[in-house]
């Protein structure tokens, strides 16, 4: 039979690159969930469709990955196109395609997930069986909340399918307030917490632990906000410590690990990941951040020097730590020749810049489908072991524990002075040696947590959430910081990002 039941349903929920062989033959005309869903089985498609659209190019596949590189203090934009200048000079407009685009694709994905959450009604089953592939539903559709709301502040928010019984309303929908955004995504992330299971097939599939990490990180982000609530960095403690205490993961050895597409899936370290899988499929729905971070015109990589690091990015790693050698190209080989960064210039192209490259999604991107190490196998870290002991050390830090901040700082340091295997600039394989510098601090500040994120967590999608967060702005944007001034920078208008113009066009009741 030919496979035209719900196309267009489908397409919505992000299943336009998954097959769907064994759905019988009916009009295309129906287009709701309605009689779709008879198993979990049948939930888990729509998950699967809501987590299609979170690798989509116009998500992590490139636009939003890299717009949170460049609007960070992390890295310049080596590109003359306006929309990623607009990104890295803080002169965002509303008709930015890098704002537009993930928008759009993140409203479809939330659309999927709530197909799933509604469709899941229909299906007879037990709750041992049924509600666990739910809660993947409701762990992502918390996901993609929490950055529109990080990202834009007030947006729409919207919790059912829609169809024609009430299209008409969500045409002319409001936005919905920070504060009761981050409450349904607290809620959405409890069910996900109580149903899913201790560990799952693979890390791109939610976790109990995932979910619990997110909550840890959602309640630390809205202690600093507008909603913030009273016992928000207990509650920050609370979920991280439970994730700590589960004895599920641990840090890995070796930092290479978490960024080799090889090893990654099989880190003790990974709690939730995007998994890429070297496939070119439809509806650019595949990895594209290697050769927008990739050094222009080298051999291996034929990157297109995008997002590029400072010098001064570079040198505040501290000597002796492996993370640096790990984030950082600073060799290529290019017409045949080895170079270090000094000498990048060679090639001769315009936006070929001599300093070190981001090495974190060019070095270990196992198996791709296309050139310039697109289409990857690259398991994207959302959330880390390394990343919950920093939201522990900052909660315990605010709820006056210093000692156990101190030390839960200290084990992501000290993991960083071990080494071990990787490449070096021409790719050939080397083993760095543990470092002699020690890696304890002797006491610990709110400024040494931050910063600490800032190195470990580096070009992960995770600094421009901290800088908005802790209000950092003027400060790393002003001549003293890292890139130099950012003379477009206004702190009273530039946290949030502007919603597309084109959707307030089409609905003058969305503004923020």
């Amino acid at each position: 039979m030919k496979n035209t039941k719900y196309i267009i349903w489908l397409l919505v929920m992000g299943l336009s690159i998954m097959g769907c062989s064994d759905l019988e033959e009916e009009p295309v005309g129906v287009l709701s969930p309605d009689g779709f869903f008879n198993t979990p089985g049948d939930i888990q498609i729509a998950v699967d469709g809501a987590l299609t659209h979170a690798i989509n190019e116009e998500i992590w596949g490139r636009k939003l990955s890299v717009a949170l590189m460049l609007r960070s203090d992390m890295v310049n934009v080596q590109s003359s196109q306006a929309r990623r200048v607009e990104m890295d000079m803080h002169s965002i407009s509303g008709n930015n395609e890098m704002v537009y685009d993930p928008w759009r694709r993140i409203y479809l994905g939330i659309a999927a997930a709530n197909n799933a959450i509604a469709g899941a009604d229909d299906v007879e089953a037990t709750d041992d069986l049924k509600n666990p592939v739910t809660a993947q539903a409701y762990f992502i559709r918390a996901w993609y909340y929490f950055h529109l709301v990080r990202l834009f502040g007030d947006v729409p928010y919207i919790a059912e399918p829609i169809d024609g019984s009430n299209v008409e309303f969500y045409q002319n929908i409001s936005c919905t307030s920070e504060d009761v955004i981050y409450e349904n995504i607290i809620s959405d992330l409890e069910y996900a917490e109580q149903w899913l299971p201790e560990s799952t097939a693979a890390t791109g599939i939610p976790s109990k632990g995932a979910a619990s990490s997110y909550l840890a990180l959602v309640h630390l982000t809205r202690a600093t906000s507008d909603a913030r609530d009273a016992k928000d960095f207990n509650q920050a403690y609370l979920y991280a410590k439970k994730v700590i205490n589960s004895g599920n993961y641990s840090l890995d050895d070796n930092f290479q690990n978490l960024f080799n597409a090889d090893e990654a899936g099989n880190s003790p370290e990974m709690i939730f990941s995007l998994d890429y899988n070297n496939v070119e499929a439809d509806d650019n729905a595949y990895d594209q951040v290697a050769p927008m971070t990739g050094v222009r015109s080298d051999d291996d990589d034929q990157g297109w020097s995008v997002a590029v690091p400072v010098m001064a990015v570079y040198d505040s790693f501290e000597d002796g730590d492996y993370r640096k050698r790990v984030s950082f190209q600073t060799e290529a080989t290019i017409g045949g020749v080895t170079v270090d960064y000094t000498n990048f210039q060679i090639s001769g192209h315009e936006h070929a810049g001599n300093m070190p490259y981001i090495a974190k999604y060019t070095r270990f991107p196992g198996p791709y489908s296309r050139g310039n190490k697109r289409a990857t196998s690259i398991k994207y870290p959302m959330m880390r072991y390394a990343e919950v002991l920093l939201i522990a050390a900052e909660a315990a830090l605010e709820e006056g524990n210093t000692a156990e901040a101190l030390m839960y700082v200290n084990q992501v340091r000290s993991r960083a002075r071990m080494g071990g295997a990787t490449t070096n600039g021409g790719y050939v394989p080397e083993t760095v040696s543990p470092s002699a510098v020690p890696a304890d601090l002797a006491a610990v500040t709110l400024d040494d947590i931050i910063e600490e994120r800032r190195i470990e967590l580096a070009f992960e999608g995770k600094r421009w959430y901290d800088i908005k967060r802790r209000d950092l702005g003027d400060e790393v944007f002003s001549a003293s910081g890292l890139e130099g001034a950012k003379s477009d920078w206004n702190a009273a208008v530039d946290y949030d990002t502007p919603i597309p113009q084109d959707e307030i066009q089409s609905n003058p009741n969305l503004t923020n």
